[in-house]
């Protein structure tokens, strides 16, 4: 791991990275996260029964607009085209719960971690706030970066 932060200055004040003079380069980001609940709560979300409505379609439709205001929620990201973005959502028994999995592509100057992180970030959310009239216990847990590729440091793997 670098030790080094490339939002901080000479100075120690944030500042936005300048990557105008990088390549374009095909980028792409896996990230996951959890939303554990009671069985009855993903019970209802699998059956339609939540009153909210379909709890994973909308889910699915709040990531991929996250992920494409990203550079709107986080300070230093930069405004980015996406290609694609991607959010899965699938019934985790073992949880039980919803696991959820966000990717996004760019082909571009800098990276898509935080917009793969956004994307399942907000899914999660979405699904806790569509279902809390039923389960105000659910968790939300263990969002974390999968997979990148492209760019100056390559691929990584958790």
């Amino acid at each position: 791991m670098s030790g080094d932060l490339t939002h901080l200055g000479r100075d120690g004040q944030a500042s936005m990275v300048d990557v105008g003079a990088k390549d374009d380069t095909r980028r792409e980001a896996t990230a996951e996260g959890t939303v554990t609940m009671a069985q009855e709560t993903l019970d209802a979300i699998l059956a339609g029964n939540a009153r909210k409505g379909d709890v994973i379609g909308v889910a699915r439709i709040a990531g991929i607009m996250a992920a494409k205001r990203t550079s709107e929620l986080i300070p230093l990201c930069h405004p980015l085209a996406l290609n694609a973005v991607e959010v899965e959502i699938a019934p985790d028994p073992a949880l039980p719960g919803l696991r959820v999995t966000g990717t996004a592509r760019v082909s571009g100057k800098t990276g898509v971690e935080m917009e793969a992180l956004t994307a399942v970030s907000i899914a999660c959310l979405t699904i806790y706030d569509m279902a809390k009239a039923i389960d105000r216990g659910m968790v939300i847990g263990g969002v974390r970066l999968l997979a990148k590729s492209g760019g100056a440091s390559g691929d990584w793997r958790a």
